[in-house]
């Protein structure tokens, strides 16, 4: 039983080698057998020719003895015709007689040449030969021994050409399976959890494009993977701080005599914020789950975005009113979009609730909103303590925190942008942000009109 692809490609192209060369053989043969018998028997004609020249030239008193010699220099045996249809042979040792026709006999002792048809199994031509005035009839017959050596000839042919072409494949198909096989090693490796696995290849064939794409398919689960390590890792520290506040107070709490009476309300307030954190971490870890699925209802609607921004600013007014912040905001009346109108609503409270954060009291905070002819622009801008740039492209990563110190102070989780980027994206735009630090920071939300 055939099991490995080596021996696979060996067999097939052995196979494919004996098929072609045989076929080539047969196909030839049929193409140039009419020629190849034209040609042999021109040969002999001119044999034959010359044979008769040189008798009449020399004219050796035993004809017998000359013609025999004649064969075996030639080696095409002779068949001699008299007038009377009487027939002497000269031949090789090991040649068979041939039958000549009749007919062929009649056109010969009449003076014309004759060759033989094509359907024959043996080449022969006709000559007339004059001898002591009476014209005899010579048939010269295609000599097994040339037969013989064309045969072997072709035979050693197709044999050197079978075997220098098994060789070349032998080498040529460890060359194409040797990249298979460093393949199957490294998907085993990489079906194991090794992640650290990368085939070097010079080849810019088929081969090595598969061979490219499987380093990039390894090196792209090795991202998820550390992915996935870093979110098990953050959402254990996430839970573990307010889970450990939660705890400790209330441990001291259930021992009156180590917690002061005045000191209960106070530790009670610190748990039930802790526990609000807890609740929010949660919906917040539904919500990206439930994004992340292909299944997450998209109830797309057509209404106005400029007053769904402005019942998000009332809604906040709480927030920035305590801390004296000054909203300012410049919008494009009556622009209607078609978006889902909740997943929105989310953006919009997760951006300005990050501006109010992390702007100081008595700051300024700017939206505003352009209206293109494929797009609608919402910027928010704060007068808040900035972010530095090389913290830039990591801020929608989910549980990236600038300062976990601040973060933890208010109550951010590190996953308001991060749910705030996928569902602009699920709305087919964009959203981007620039800061400096000490000078605040600007969100640009870019939805296409639809």
């Amino acid at each position: 039983m055939i099991k490995t692809l080596y021996v696979r490609i060996i067999c097939t192209f052995l196979a494919v080698i004996i098929f072609s060369l045989l076929s080539s053989i047969f196909i030839g043969l049929f193409l140039f057998q009419k020629e190849i018998d034209h040609t042999g028997q021109n040969d002999m004609i001119a044999v034959g020719e010359e044979m008769i020249r040189l008798y009449e030239q020399t004219r050796p008193d035993d004809r017998d003895a000359f013609i025999q010699h004649m064969v075996k220099i030639s080696a095409y045996p002779i068949h001699m015709y008299d007038a009377s249809g009487n027939v002497t042979f000269y031949g090789l040792d090991d040649t068979d007689k041939l039958e000549i026709p009749p007919e062929a006999v009649r056109q010969v002792l009449q003076g014309q040449y004759y060759r033989s048809p094509g359907e024959v199994d043996q080449t022969f031509i006709g000559l007339p030969f004059p001898f002591e005035g009476e014209t005899h009839a010579m048939f010269m017959q295609f000599s097994p021994q040339n037969e013989n050596l064309v045969n072997r000839m072709m035979l050693l042919v197709l044999l050197l050409g079978l075997l220098i072409g098994s060789l070349c494949i032998l080498i040529a198909a460890r060359y194409l399976v040797k990249p298979i096989q460093a393949l199957t090693q490294a998907t085993k490796r990489l079906a194991k959890g090794d992640f650290n696995v990368e085939i070097i290849t010079k080849r810019a064939d088929e081969m090595g494009a598969l061979t490219q794409s499987f380093n990039e398919m390894a090196c792209e689960l090795k991202q998820l993977e550390q992915m996935r390590q870093d979110f098990v890792s953050n959402v254990s520290h996430e839970i573990q701080t307010p889970l450990t506040s939660i705890s400790g107070f209330a441990m001291a709490m259930k021992h009156s005599h180590l917690v002061a009476e005045g000191d209960r309300s106070y530790y009670l307030d610190i748990i039930i914020a802790e526990s609000g954190r807890l609740s929010r971490l949660s919906d917040n870890l539904l919500k990206l789950a439930s994004l992340d699925s292909e299944h997450h209802p998209f109830e797309a609607m057509t209404y106005n975005i400029d007053e769904q921004i402005r019942q998000i600013v009332v809604t906040c007014e709480p927030q920035w009113s305590a801390k004296g912040i000054r909203v300012e905001l410049e919008l494009t009346d009556a622009v209607n979009i078609t978006a889902d109108q909740d997943q929105l609503n989310q953006v919009w409270m997760n951006l300005l609730g990050n501006s109010i954060k992390f702007t100081p009291e008595g700051g300024h905070i700017e939206i505003r909103m352009t209206r293109s002819e494929h797009e609608i622009i919402v910027s928010i801008t704060d007068s808040g303590v900035g972010i530095a740039p090389e913290q830039l492209e990591y801020v929608f990563e989910r549980f990236y925190k600038t300062d976990r110190s601040r973060n933890r102070s208010i109550g951010g989780n590190g996953l308001g942008l991060a749910i705030a980027k996928k569902i602009v994206t699920l709305h087919q735009g964009s959203i981007e942000m620039k800061s400096q630090v000490g000078q605040g920071t600007t969100v640009v939300v870019r939805l296409p009109i639809r």
